[in-house]
């Protein structure tokens, strides 16, 4: 017998700081050290480890089958040995005696810390998982606490977390400074391998969803609705809205009375442009609505290929476009086509080019005949 009094002391006191049921380790603990007990001393017994809290014990078990013929020692007995423990044995049944070696104390004890540890990081993770309630994308307020060369490391309102901004979840070009009061949207919870690590972002299309749902009531009541949203964090962010009501215009309500609502969630994005489109089921349009803030003067499209030609003015060509692609690219997104953008001009140069080209065979084959006339004529002559 192993008296462990001060380990369970020790799982009573996680159960109270923690908040982690006592017995959740327990049934780890007794799987775990029956794989300890098996491995140092032989995996053919059949043995298990028993705890009993009560008493602070942790004792092995060994069980035998009672069989009339012994092919196994280490699982079966026999019915006359059997007999000498308890008179009312009979074949079949299984008998168990205590084989807690002396030595098995250090192996329980190696053996505990491990399992408890691992147990512990599983269960901090899913009661913060409870608690941030992160089955879905949760926007939350943060105060920046501390940052290293790569993560910036934020207290979750309301809680005792600390969530983590990686490289990749920060806006390009911001700067946060300790003491900073930002939105954060939080990712995941995960164990690091040190306990629960909250991972959360600000430039994921999911956080620009959410603040406009702060900011536009009319999200929350149905009354709009965000079709389709495409980022590029500190750059630009579009999304295409869409309202089921005729007298509610989409836009607008995104917008806010001289920009309020819009210009609130561009505050907490650092500045990040924003187009709000109007969503339309018409592919032209909506093509179209998505290069804005260009102007557009057609479009052709090809439903099996999903890809468009869109002309725009000359002078419209580079902000249609945008920087480094950028607006062509969050449009195509956006709607899901593929878009090619031309110029007027050069669209007419290429067009012109296609008409000649078409043009030039029909010439040629024009011009055979007029000399197969000529040689005929001569020949009569």
């Amino acid at each position: 017998m192993i008296n462990s009094k001060d380990f369970f002391l020790a799982l009573d006191q996680l159960e109270k700081e923690k908040k982690i049921d006592k017995e959740f380790f327990i049934s780890a603990l007794e799987s775990a050290l029956t794989s300890a007990y098996k491995k140092n001393f032989g995996e053919a017994r059949s043995a298990t480890v028993k705890l009993n809290p009560e008493k602070g014990t942790i004792k092995v078990y060994a069980y035998k089958t009672i069989v009339e013929e012994v092919e196994d020692p280490d699982k079966e007995v026999s019915l006359e040995d059997a007999k000498q423990i308890k008179s009312t044995y009979k074949i079949g049944d299984t008998i168990s005696e205590e084989v807690t070696p002396k030595s098995f104390g250090r192996i329980a004890a190696q053996t505990a810390k491990q399992v408890v540890m691992q147990r512990l990081r599983e269960a901090e993770r899913e009661n913060l998982s409870n608690e941030l309630n992160t089955t879905g994308d949760q926007l939350t307020t943060a105060v920046v606490r501390r940052k290293d060369a790569t993560n910036v490391y934020v207290e979750l309102s309301g809680t005792d977390a600390e969530g983590v901004l990686g490289e990749k979840d920060i806006i390009p070009g911001e700067k946060l400074e300790i003491g900073d009061r930002i939105k954060v949207i939080i990712k995941r919870v995960r164990d690091n391998g040190y306990g629960a690590e909250v991972q959360v972002s600000r430039t994921t299309t999911s956080f620009v969803r959410k603040l406009f749902e702060i900011e536009v009531p009319e999200l929350a009541s149905g009354e709009v609705e965000i079709k389709s949203i495409a980022r590029e964090a500190g750059n630009r962010t579009k999304l295409s809205v869409y309202s089921p009501d005729p007298n509610v215009d989409p836009v607008g309500a995104c917008v806010g009375a001289r920009g309020a609502r819009i210009n609130a969630v561009i505050e907490e994005i650092n500045g990040e442009k924003i187009d709000v489109i109007r969503y339309s089921e018409d592919d032209f349009v909506y093509i179209a609505n998505a290069l804005s803030p260009a102007e557009v003067i057609s479009v052709e499209i090809n439903q099996e290929s999903k890809t468009s030609r869109v002309i725009v003015p000359d002078n419209k060509l580079s902000l249609a476009i945008g920087k480094e692609g950028c607006n062509v690219r969050l449009a195509a997104r956006l709607t899901g086509w593929k878009i090619d953008v031309k110029s007027e001009s050069t669209n007419a140069k290429e067009e012109q080019s296609r008409q000649v080209q078409e043009f030039t065979p029909s010439f040629d084959a024009s011009m055979d005949d007029d000399i197969d006339i000529f040689e005929d004529i001569q020949a009569i002559e």
